[in-house]
C-alpha cells in the first residue's frame, strides 16, 4: 500500500485508534493517510475490540465468534481502501503534487457519491426532467418505503446493501406495521403480499444495477446475483379479473343510465378493442398516434411502462368499425381537449408531471363511474375497473383458439425476451384477424 509522487512517499494504512476508548469497551478504526511524514486520519463509524482486531492484516479477525458481522466489516474496509488507491492514481497520473486537504476533498466527495439515498434521489430527479413521472414515482415510493424500514439509509453505502440487508427487509415487508397519516391518524397495515414485495424488490435492484454500470455502486455486494436474493420467488397468480360472457355481451349492448357512466363504458369497451390498452396509455392518445397504412389506419403508440426500455417496437392496433364508432361517438358527445383522442384529459398545456397527476386524478374518476356502471347494469359481483377490460380482452382471444404467442404481441408484455422473439414472427395481418374475434 505504498505509492509514490513526484518521489514522495504516501502511505494508506487502516488502524485501532487506542488513544479513544468507547463507551462498549470498544476502539475506533481509522483510516490513516501519511504523507511527507504528515498524517491524516478518517472515521467511519467502525469499532473494535484489540480482541477483534487483526494488527497485520489491518482487519477484522476472521471469527464469527468475536465479530458476527466481520465480513461485512471487511468488505466496508476494502471500499475504502479501494477508494484512497484510485485517488492517488488519479494524482499520479495527472502528476499533481496534492495535499492532504486534497485527498480529504476528494475522498470525502466520493463517499457521498457512495451513498444509495443519494443515488436514488438523483434518478429520481432526473427521471422528473426527462418526462418520466411514472418512473420517478416508482423509485420515490420504494425509497419512502427503505427509509421507514432504516433509519439510518440517508447514510448507507453501496456496500451495506447486501443479501442480509435485503433479507431483513423482505421479512420487515411481511410484517404488520401501524402507519401515520398526514393528519396524525394512525393505522395498522397488515404486511405486504409477494406481489407488493416483488415490486419494491425489482426496484431496489433497478438502482443498483444502474449504480454498479456507473461504477458508483458495489459488485462484491450484489444482492441479487447468482445465488442471491431470489425475486422471482416473490410473485404470486393474482386472482383473473375478467368478465363472463354474459357481462361482457351485456356491456357492449346497454347503455349507461347518464352521460358520466356512458362514457366509462364506451371507455372500457375502447381499450377492450384496443387489446387492453392501459388507461394512462389510453389518455395519451392523439391524433397523431393514428397512422394510415396499406391495410387501413392503425393507432400506433408505445406503453408508459416500458417504452424507455430498450429495442421496444411501438403496438399497432388496427381500427375496426367498433373503434372508429367509439372515437366518433367521443368527439361528438363528449369535450375532447385539442389534439387528443378521447376525453380523458379535460386541461389544454399540461406536460410532464402535471399531466402524469392529472391522469392519475381522471383515473380515479374514472374508476368510480365504472362502479356506478355495474351498479346500473346489476353486475356487482364483479369489481369492474379499467384492468378488467385487458384481463376479458386476452381470455376472449385464448378461448376463441388464437395463439398464445400472439396474445403475448398483443399485450405487448414486459417479459421482452419473450415478447421480442415473437414481434417479428407474426405480421400485422394475423393480429388484425385475431382482433376480428373480439
Amino acid at each position: 500500500m505504498f505509492y509514490y509522487c513526484f518521489t514522495i512517499m504516501a502511505n494508506i494504512k487502516f488502524i485501532l485508534w487506542t488513544h479513544q476508548k468507547n463507551t462498549d469497551e470498544t476502539y475506533p478504526v481509522r483510516l490513516r493517510i501519511t504523507r511527507n511524514r504528515k498524517p491524516k486520519y478518517f472515521s467511519f463509524g467502525l469499532s473494535a475490540t484489540e480482541k477483534q482486531w487483526d494488527k497485520d492484516a489491518e482487519r477484522y479477525k476472521k471469527d464469527k465468534r468475536l465479530t458476527a458481522d466481520y465480513e461485512k466489516y471487511n468488505i466496508l474496509l476494502n471500499e475504502y481502501e479501494n477508494r484512497a488507491n484510485d485517488i492517488i492514481s488519479d494524482f499520479e497520473r495527472n502528476r499533481t503534487d496534492w495535499t492532504l486537504n486534497q485527498f480529504e476533498e476528494k475522498f470525502l466527495n466520493r463517499a457521498k457519491r457512495g451513498k444509495i439515498q443519494d443515488y436514488f434521489q438523483k434518478t429520481i430527479s432526473q427521471l422528473k426532467e426527462t418526462g418520466h413521472t411514472g418512473n420517478a414515482n416508482t423509485y420515490a415510493n420504494t425509497l419512502h418505503i427503505l427509509q421507514l424500514y432504516d433509519k439510518k439509509f440517508g447514510e448507507r453505502i453501496f456496500s451495506e446493501i447486501d443479501l442480509k440487508y435485503v433479507i431483513d427487509f423482505d421479512i420487515w415487508l411481511q410484517k404488520p406495521r401501524i402507519t401515520t397519516t398526514k393528519k396524525g391518524k394512525k393505522t395498522l397495515r397488515s404486511g405486504n403480499a409477494g406481489n407488493t414485495r416483488k415490486y419494491y424488490m425489482k426496484t431496489l435492484r433497478s438502482i443498483l444495477n444502474m449504480a454498479i454500470k456507473a461504477n458508483e455502486g458495489s459488485p462484491s455486494t450484489y444482492p441479487f446475483g447468482k445465488n442471491g436474493f431470489s425475486i422471482a420467488d416473490l410473485e404470486e397468480e393474482t386472482e383473473k379479473r375478467y368478465l363472463p360472457s354474459v357481462y361482457l355481451t351485456q356491456l357492449k349492448e346497454c347503455q349507461g343510465k347518464s352521460i358520466r357512466t356512458e362514457t366509462a363504458r364506451k371507455l372500457f369497451l375502447f381499450s377492450y378493442y384496443c387489446y387492453g390498452i392501459s388507461f394512462i396509455d389510453m389518455a395519451q392518445l392523439q391524433s397523431k398516434n393514428i397512422i394510415r397504412y396499406e391495410n387501413g389506419s392503425y393507432i400506433v403508440y408505445k406503453r408508459q411502462k416500458t417504452q424507455t426500455q430498450r429495442k421496444i417496437s411501438p403496438i399497432q392496433i388496427k381500427i375496426t368499425d367498433e373503434i372508429s364508432s367509439l372515437i366518433e361517438w367521443f368527439k361528438n358527445n363528449t369535450k375532447i381537449v385539442p389534439h387528443y383522442i378521447l376525453p380523458i384529459v379535460s386541461i389544454e398545456g399540461y406536460t410532464d408531471e402535471k399531466l402524469y397527476k392529472h391522469i392519475r386524478y381522471r383515473y380515479k374518476k374514472y374508476s368510480t363511474s365504472l362502479k356506478l356502471l355495474a351498479k346500473e347494469l346489476e353486475m356487482e359481483d364483479i369489481n369492474l375497473t379499467s384492468y378488467v377490460s385487458r384481463h376479458t380482452m386476452a381470455m376472449t382471444l385464448q378461448g376463441n383458439n388464437i395463439p398464445r404467442e400472439v396474445i403475448s404481441q398483443i399485450l405487448g408484455h414486459n417479459d421482452l425476451q419473450t415478447t421480442n422473439t415473437y414481434l417479428d414472427s407474426f405480421g400485422s395481418s394475423v393480429i388484425d384477424e385475431a382482433a376480428k374475434v373480439l
